[in-house]
């Protein structure tokens, strides 16, 4: 197969599933070294935390922030924009602004597609996340087959356990952007540790490889 020529490649962190202490200092940081696309998505219903997570976090960043859930907030600090994680999940009435959506299944990918601002296209591998069900893990095939369609491409970001070794091929592939989640939060231990050079540092070896 004949892979395109390499690009840059966009770079979404997005949050742990969960709420910590130290949560908006390292998020700061990281605006600050460079982030410019942050997805906020717990598991936690309840819109408190969120706001308050918000509130701690310089405005100037707001724009960079897309929110997974509570997309009031997204007017009440002009964040960047909202993000639907399934199908179930409808646009609020009357919304404007930046749009993005979770896709499972590839051949879904083209209609989803005109639909949204970027898609995630998850499960390339399997999530580290507790689901009430194992999901199903793309094959290569079924990658090497939206490759051979063209239905990657620019507005296409590959999400799922992802990690900076997964970089190279994912590119190759043509997918225009990783959503990293865990491979930067291990490098965290949110009960020991003061010092977040460990998870700076990661970070700037992701934005180096994107």
């Amino acid at each position: 197969m004949h892979y395109k020529l390499s690009k840059g490649m966009k770079l979404v962190i997005m949050t742990k599933s969960t709420y910590f202490v130290e949560e908006d200092k390292i998020l700061s940081m990281l605006f600050e070294e460079g982030l410019d696309s942050l997805h906020i998505s717990k598991a936690d219903a309840s819109p408190l935390y969120l706001e308050r997570l918000l509130s701690l976090l310089p405005s100037e960043y707001h724009r960079k922030i897309t929110i997974h859930q509570h997309f009031n907030m997204k007017s009440e600090f002009s964040l960047g924009g909202i993000h639907l994680d399934n199908s179930s999940v409808a646009v609020p009435r009357g919304y404007r602004g930046s749009l993005s959506k979770t896709c499972d299944d590839v051949m879904q990918l083209k209609a989803m597609k005109k639909q949204s601002d970027y898609v995630f296209l998850k499960n390339i591998h399997q999530p580290r996340e507790q689901t009430l069900q194992e999901e199903r893990v793309l094959s290569d095939l079924e990658l090497d087959e939206a490759y051979r369609q063209g239905l990657l491409g620019r507005h296409v970001y590959a999400m799922g356990g992802v990690t900076m070794d997964d970089i190279p091929i994912l590119r190759e592939l043509d997918f225009g952007g990783v959503v990293i989640r865990n491979d930067l939060w291990d490098k965290f231990c949110i009960h020991s540790e003061q010092n977040f050079s460990s998870i700076i540092n990661y970070f700037r070896k992701l934005r180096a490889l994107c």
